[in-house]
């Protein structure tokens, strides 16, 4: 058996008005199973688990470090990168992110968290990303991964010419996406001194939750046996 409670049970019962017999799928951000409900009521429902459900994992386990940008654009961003399948969402501040952003991410984490459940569960994912806390680029830098993709909108080789021969499996990327004014030259520097492969994607500048989108589409296909 399993229960579940909070505003997600709350929505089942008194939005959707499930009964019982009515058969869902359920996940512990592990493994997911079907399971046919037993009683429903306003703030909890009960389930009776009848199977497992083997779990699709992504071929690439990948860190987004986005920079921050407008908060509308920013959870677009976050609701497509999970769809897409990422393992991990980390908000970064820089030099040309507006100010003020980093402080109000603290206050927008609920939400952010909110949308990348919603969106996991429109992808029928099992697990849900993990949405770090907000963090200087110096700090970012230092995040370790098999391969890490600093996106470029200057001369840079585009990615699929720098992907490695044999990607091996599990393997763990890192995708650093900068803001909508570009990298300064200081940061480019920080990210080569620190080893980050710098990429392109496009002949074009695209707004940066395009190159997001772009970035991680682009490395989990690679990655697709």
């Amino acid at each position: 058996m399993a229960e579940l409670r909070g505003a997600e049970a709350r929505h089942l019962a008194r939005v959707l008005r499930t009964e019982a017999g009515q058969r869902y799928e359920i996940s512990d951000n592990r493994s997911a199973w079907l399971a046919e409900v037993v009683e429903s009521h306003a703030d909890s429902v009960v389930f009776r688990v009848l199977e497992p459900i083997a779990a699709v994992e992504p071929p690439l386990r990948i860190t987004l470090c986005a920079a921050l940008i407008k908060f509308d654009r920013y959870e677009w961003a976050i609701e497509k990168a999970t769809e897409l399948g990422v393992a991990r969402i980390i908000p970064v501040e820089t030099a040309r992110s507006e100010k003020g952003l980093f402080e109000a991410a603290r206050k927008r984490a609920g939400r952010w968290s909110r949308i990348a459940r919603e969106s996991s569960q429109q992808a029928r994912r099992v697990s849900v990303p993990e949405l770090l806390p907000a963090v200087r680029l110096e700090e970012c830098l230092r995040e370790t991964a098999d391969w890490r993709y600093f996106l470029e909108e200057a001369a840079a080789p585009p990615l699929l010419q720098v992907l490695p021969g044999e990607r091996n499996h599990p393997a763990h990327a890192a995708l650093l996406v900068g803001p909508e004014g570009g990298w300064t030259d200081a940061e480019r520097q920080a990210a080569a001194r620190r080893s980050w492969q710098a990429v392109s994607l496009a002949p074009h500048i695209l707004r940066a939750e395009t190159a997001m989108a772009a970035g991680i589409a682009i490395l989990m296909n690679a990655w697709m046996k």
